[in-house]
């Protein structure tokens, strides 16, 4: 067994999602969004080189890690979980985060997903982009929105993902798995290539370059429909991201690019539920006749009036959304707070709740 199987297991009994590895220090894990120590064993260089070098396959691997001092790769413990690890070097030495990929991928109605998101998958091409901060569950979303097209289309579906996380069996669809520097040289490269497959939908893990951002955009001008992910946690950060990643004399080009082929944006955020456990906050913006235009113009403030224009279509702000959640006391009026843009919305409710709470302590 994988010298690093032992803390990988002991996380998964214990309700976590991401090993912490670092030089020096003891093992650390994420259990429900807070980080805590595996136990007292501080983990020295020979033994962390050990424990990362020896999951690091192909051999070929380790020696660009070694080069680039990072590295993106996928690990699984058979019959067990499958885990996305990102290896890095800092002051101390060597280190890894190993964040667990569900063995099994939940369906748009365990993950209870409203519908509009379930419409957008229904979407005939375009871009649909699921963004949020790290570890905020986008790629489980994008998982179970793929899923619903696997089970009610026959479509051909090819991913591009650094690493590969969820494996996709075919049902109704035909699914194509790649992974960037295992499969192809880079995203630009396999998006070149996936051009060139016949493909009805192409997944890109994450727009992380403005090669990535302009060919994902062609393939979604071209008809096909192209999912992808950002860390903008909302859409008019999320349009302003795409647009200012290129130079200043691209920008009118690409703002009438996306305000052609821009069909979604599903914003999200994990929050604490009271009583344990996290659950999905969403902001969506969802295509009308007015979008293009503003995207054109670059009035990309008028996005949330947009939303707040169509809430009758299920469109939501994040605030909104937090809001929601807040009154069906599902999260308390700190956690919707701590997410929420506009902090004025809910100062009320905070000092309220915490002056009831200090009643209730004395």
């Amino acid at each position: 067994m994988p010298l690093i199987d032992k803390y990988l297991t002991d996380m998964l009994d214990k309700g976590g999602s991401d090993l912490h590895l670092c030089t020096g220090q003891p093992a650390k894990y994420r259990i429900h969004g807070s980080i805590t120590p595996a136990d007292d064993h501080i983990i020295d260089a020979a033994e962390m080189e050990a424990m990362l070098k020896e999951i690091c396959l192909p051999s070929t691997r380790w020696d660009t890690y070694i080069k680039i001092h990072d590295m993106d790769l996928a690990y699984e413990i058979p019959n067990i979980a499958r885990f996305r690890c990102s290896y890095f070097y800092n002051y101390y030495g060597m280190g890894g985060v190993f964040r667990q990929i569900p063995s099994k991928i939940l369906t748009a109605q365990q993950l209870g997903l409203p519908p509009p998101i379930i419409e957008l998958c229904g979407t005939p091409s375009g871009l649909v982009l699921v963004t949020g901060p790290t570890g905020s569950g986008k790629s489980t979303t994008l998982a179970a929105m793929i899923d619903y097209i696997n089970d009610t289309t026959s479509k051909h579906i090819i991913t591009l993902e650094n690493p590969i996380e969820f494996v996709h069996k075919n049902k109704n669809c035909t699914i194509v798995h790649r992974e960037i520097g295992l499969h192809s040289k880079s995203f630009p490269n396999a998006l070149r290539g996936a051009m060139r497959s016949d493909p009805d939908i192409v997944l890109i893990g994450e727009m992380r370059d403005l090669d990535t951002i302009r060919l994902g955009l062609t393939c979604a001008s071209m008809g096909m429909l192209v999912f992808s992910t950002l860390h903008t946690n909302s859409a008019p950060k999320t349009v302003d991201r795409i647009i200012d990643a290129f130079p200043s004399n691209e920008q009118m080009q690409i703002r009438t690019l996306l305000a052609e082929c821009l069909r979604g944006v599903v914003s999200q955020q994990l929050c604490k539920k009271i009583g344990g456990g996290r659950v999905a906050s969403h902001e969506i913006l969802l295509f009308t006749d007015a979008l293009p235009n503003t995207i054109r113009e670059g009035q990309i403030s008028n996005i949330k009036t947009i939303i707040e224009a169509n809430r009758g279509r299920g469109m939501i702000s994040m605030d909104n959304n937090l809001l929601r959640l807040f009154e069906e006391g599902v999260i308390s009026a700190r956690e919707a707070y701590m997410k929420a843009s506009d902090k004025k919305l809910f100062q009320d409710l905070l000092a309220e709740e915490e002056g009831e709470s200090l009643e209730t302590a004395q």
